[in-house]
């Protein structure tokens, strides 16, 4: 699908704006073909969730303002609130799940590591044999859906399968996951950020919740992660800012009071400080 708008800014996706160009599908999940070259050059995010196994493939995917080089035999994943465009070269193929957020609470579980880890790493590499575990996988779900009976609980399951596949590719790519698994402190750090990450932006405030000093919370972080405390939550912080910048029409002071901040040049300044341009000046980049 090509996407293009002469809109500034690109609002958040549904999941029914992609049905006429559907492949086959069901209320709570679509599938399609992707084949040749595509453009969308203008970011923007879904309410849904997606999962993209390339075959043979070559382009660029802009994932939260990070490029990643698309190659052959990939699995690009993004979560509800991802900001992404793309730019796909000819001669390539691909297939796509779109998946609701209710379906997906269906097998979720089955994505062994935490989701901020498939998050920070939305492309995992397969090797032959787990490609073509996922792509039998893909053409069973297209299949069911096609059927005039279709069942969701097979369609669950095979999702299921899905997560589980991908999950175990996953593991050689997500060297950091190892590191959150080893420490369940820092995992729950990630999840804490997370929840409260506009209202509470001080280390202490998460220290209390995980029943540790503020110095030893930082500690764990520069000794297992390389940054601070206070680093982890900015950097949780500026990605939401981001997002917001290039994905809706919120004033700037609009967006720093939506993630907290007192006032709307505290807010600029820390950007500022943080990618080297006013939040402005990124908008318009």
């Amino acid at each position: 699908m090509n996407l293009h708008t002469d809109n500034k800014y690109v609002p958040i996706i549904g999941i029914q704006e992609f049905r006429k160009g559907q492949t086959a599908g069901r209320k709570e999940l679509l599938y399609n073909e992707l084949h040749g070259e595509r453009h969308i050059s203008k970011p923007h995010k879904h309410d849904f969730f997606i999962i993209v196994l390339f075959d043979r493939a070559k382009g660029t995917h802009n994932i939260d303002f990070q490029d990643y080089v698309i190659g052959d035999k990939q699995v690009h994943i993004l979560f509800p609130g991802q900001v992404h465009k793309w730019s796909i070269e000819p001669n390539t193929t691909g297939y796509q799940l779109m998946i609701d957020k209710v379906f997906f609470d269906r097998f979720s579980s089955y994505f062994r590591f935490s989701f901020t880890d498939y998050i920070n790493h939305p492309v995992i590499s397969l090797s032959d044999k787990n490609f073509d575990l996922l792509k039998y996988e893909f053409d069973a779900i297209k299949d069911e859906l096609d059927a005039l009976d279709s069942l969701q609980d097979i369609i669950s399951t095979r999702a299921a399968v899905i997560a589980t596949i991908v999950s175990k590719a996953a593991e050689e790519t997500f060297t950091g996951a190892k590191i959150y698994q080893s420490n369940p402190r820092l995992a729950k750090f990630n999840m804490l950020i997370d929840q409260f990450f506009k209202e509470e932006k001080l280390v202490a405030f998460y220290a209390t919740k995980l029943n540790i000093s503020a110095n030893y919370l930082n500690i764990l972080c520069k000794k297992n992660l390389n940054v601070s405390a206070t680093q982890l939550i900015q950097q949780r912080v500026l990605l939401e800012a981001k997002r917001l910048l290039q994905s809706t029409d919120l004033s700037i002071k609009e967006i720093a009071f939506e993630l907290g901040f007192v006032d709307h040049a505290y807010f600029s300044n820390f950007f500022k400080s943080q990618t080297g341009m006013t939040p402005t000046k990124f908008r318009e980049e």
